[in-house]
């Protein structure tokens, strides 16, 4: 089940704290994104929550802590979410969103010599 789209952009730190951190409990989260956001520690445990409604999230019961772990890849994550991003912003396309990016941005020698070595690997 993909439930990569359905993260929220609050829910997006918490799962970077867990997957940086596998099986750490709701406090050691709020721990984490402490001086990060302002978030209080009832906040942070409605992402979590929420997270394991989603099925993104699950947990082991550990004494009388409840221990969160991914059910999601990172990666597999990031990936879907940028496809999703360039589906909804660009329709899709990589060229749009290359070229809108450098139009805007000053590219130093370097990035765009690794950006040509990029598209002469893929040729």
């Amino acid at each position: 089940m993909e439930n990569y789209s359905k993260i929220s952009d609050a829910e997006w730190h918490v799962m970077k704290v867990i997957w940086k951190n596998p099986y750490c409990t709701a406090s050691e989260v709020i721990k984490a994104l402490e001086g990060y956001k302002e978030w209080k520690p009832k906040t942070v445990k409605t992402l979590i929550r929420r997270l394991v409604e989603k099925q993104v999230l699950g947990y082991e019961v550990s004494g009388r802590e409840y221990k969160y772990y991914s059910l999601i890849n990172e990666q597999e994550c990031i990936k879907s979410e940028s496809n999703s991003f360039l589906q909804r912003i660009y329709r899709g396309s990589i060229k749009a969103l290359l070229l809108n990016y450098i139009e805007d941005n000053n590219l130093s020698k370097e990035d765009i010599e690794e950006l040509s070595n990029l598209l002469k690997e893929r040729k």
